[in-house]
């Protein structure tokens, strides 16, 4: 008895260590910037940049990693003291529960061994949430809740266009006070059970994913192996989604999904992060017709950063897809969507984004054009479809 005791102590100890180290470890190694902070721009680009009333993101992955988004830290894309110093207004974070050995963009199998399941148990997360997805995606969202109410009044949850109309007004005043909303990228997170629908609705969620990196019980990914569209329970999700008025998030489905999606649904879709193939031909980029589709829908495209979206170098990738995008339907329909602590490589982090005015300057865009790609179509989006 005495050996089993201490043997189960040392093992408490190497898990407790595992806690303080592993996640962070982790997160340095999955999410590196290419450049370093400070970053400088023109006069031009800086005074302009100054003047934005409201910038914003739509996709941000922060929440998986286990850290708190109320501390400044030196590793990841995006918290809310960097939020506030790169004068972001709302950010759209999202939960991800679930990621397969050896993801790619071309196949995945959805039976892959889950990576987020040894990072769950590292994080030191409850035993309930090891081998549920929903729990995940509950315990992720009280994350947030909890630390948009460390805040102190600084920041709010936006679940409604109340919160938002609250947050705008809040910012004409205080520019410290910053916004986050909350998303799921991936549905297979709701375990196949339509009343999860309502659960999650209840805890913030306000843009789903049909699937991210592997199919699952709604359909097709992009990524996946079948490149199905919408099954049943995928219809049923559709028309379940426009009555709880949770945005569909069309990255990453297959393109029977954007079809079948754009046919089923009542209200506009997102495309939270993307790229366009006209700039990198990646089947997990908008062609033209998907993208003159999704706009004739009332829909918005944010363009990520990184390479795998965008191509290489990044920034002028970056900057040509907004343009495509602009030129091709116009520009009411753009809107920034890095994919910021996603597992990816990004050439700056979130206080970078003058650098976004600065290649938007230097493409040609007008001063309105970049107000609007850099978070008024966001900001007029929401106004005009969330209740």
């Amino acid at each position: 008895m005495k050996k089993l005791i201490i043997a189960l102590l040392v093992l408490f100890v190497f898990y407790v260590a595992a806690v303080l180290t592993v996640p962070s470890y982790i997160e340095t190694e999955r999410n590196p910037v290419k450049l370093s902070a400070p970053y400088t721009v023109s006069p031009e680009a800086k005074a302009l940049y100054d003047r934005l009333d409201f910038i914003s993101d739509l996709h941000c992955d922060a929440l998986l990693w286990g850290r708190s988004l109320n501390k400044r830290v030196d590793r990841g894309h995006v918290d809310f003291p960097r939020m506030r110093e790169a004068n972001v207004a709302l950010e759209m974070f999202t939960i991800v529960s679930k990621s397969p050995a050896g993801q790619n963009m071309q196949s995945n199998s959805e039976d892959a061994f889950d990576n987020i399941t040894p990072l769950t148990i590292a994080k030191g997360e409850s035993p309930f949430n090891w081998f549920s997805l929903i729990n995940r995606t509950l315990s992720q969202a009280e994350n947030l809740s909890d630390f948009v109410e460390n805040e102190q009044g600084k920041a709010i949850f936006v679940k409604s266009k109340a919160d938002l109309e609250r947050l705008i007004e809040a910012r004409k005043t205080d520019k410290t006070v910053i916004g986050a909303m909350l998303g799921i990228e991936g549905a297979h997170a709701l375990e196949g059970r339509i009343e999860n629908f309502d659960r999650v609705y209840e805890a913030g969620v306000r843009m789903i994913g049909p699937t991210h990196f592997f199919d699952n019980e709604l359909g097709g990914s992009a990524h996946g192996e079948n490149l199905a569209g919408l099954s049943d329970f995928g219809k049923e999700a559709v028309k379940k989604m426009n009555d709880l008025n949770i945005f569909i998030d069309l990255a990453h489905s297959s393109p029977a999904i954007v079809e079948d999606v754009l046919t089923l649904t009542t209200k506009p879709v997102m495309v939270s992060h993307t790229g366009v193939r006209a700039v990198l031909d990646s089947q997990r980029n908008l062609t033209d017709d998907q993208i003159k589709k999704i706009a004739a829908n009332g829909g918005i495209m944010g363009i990520a950063f990184f390479d795998m979206a965008v191509g290489e170098p990044e920034l002028p990738n970056i900057i040509a897809s907004i343009k495509h995008i602009r030129d091709l339907v116009g520009v009411e329909y753009v809107a920034l969507g890095s994919d910021y602590d996603g597992s990816v490589a990004v050439p700056f982090d979130i206080t970078g984004l003058p650098l976004i005015v600065d290649g938007l300057i230097k493409a040609g865009f007008t001063e309105e054009e970049i107000r609007a790609v850099m978070g008024e179509n966001v900001k007029r989006f929401f106004l005009q479809n969330l209740k």
